[in-house]
């Protein structure tokens, strides 16, 4: 690799190990094993670079995830979808940096309006790509209603209680309470 890619690695290793706020030029060009100048030529600013790496991160994540979640043919939809939330879960607790990233980007376009659309358009396409899944089509099938009903609530739920993993990992909930909370909400619809 070359600098400019060893940045990209040393930066995602500081995001996952120190987070956003926390993490600077030094530690960056520390990790990469780089003079710090070089965040600057190939990059212009630690938060140019760090943007990136965290990006890159969740963009890595979002394809393991979708491949992951993919329900197996056959069965019934609701074991898919329970599985689906175990392995979610599982996610949440292995990973938890990953998601904090995730929290910390959210709060990085608030103060960096120019991370806004790159941000919005993560959104659509994690709205899209959660429909596709639960729909069982391909993602370039899904109708832009099902990304904005059903890929909208499921990216909801799974912000909601990632950000209850994070927060109290001891008692977050199991895929089958989601699933009987779901159950419950959908009795109150009628």
């Amino acid at each position: 690799m070359g600098n400019r890619e060893d940045l990209l690695a040393g930066a995602k290793r500081c995001l996952r190990e120190k987070g956003y706020d926390r993490t600077s030029v030094r530690d960056i060009a520390s990790a990469a094993g780089v003079s710090m100048a070089a965040i600057g030529y190939h990059y212009g600013s630690r938060e140019a670079l760090l943007n990136k790496a965290l990006f890159e991160i969740l963009d890595e994540w979002g394809d393991a995830m979708g491949r992951a979640l993919v329900p197996e043919s056959g069965g019934p939809a609701v074991a898919h979808y329970e599985r689906m939330w175990e392995g979610l879960l599982a996610d949440f607790k292995a990973h938890p940096d990953l998601w904090l990233a995730s929290i910390e980007l959210f709060m990085q376009a608030q103060r960096q309006p120019e991370l806004r659309p790159t941000l919005a358009e993560g959104t659509r396409q994690g709205r899209a790509g959660m429909a596709a899944i639960l729909d069982s089509v391909p993602e370039g099938e899904v109708s832009e209603r099902s990304a904005r009903t059903l890929g909208t609530v499921q990216v909801a739920l799974m912000t909601g209680v990632m950000v209850q993993c994070l927060s109290d990992p001891d008692s977050a909930p199991t895929a089958a309470e989601v699933l009987d909370g779901l159950r419950a909400v959908a009795k109150l619809l009628g």
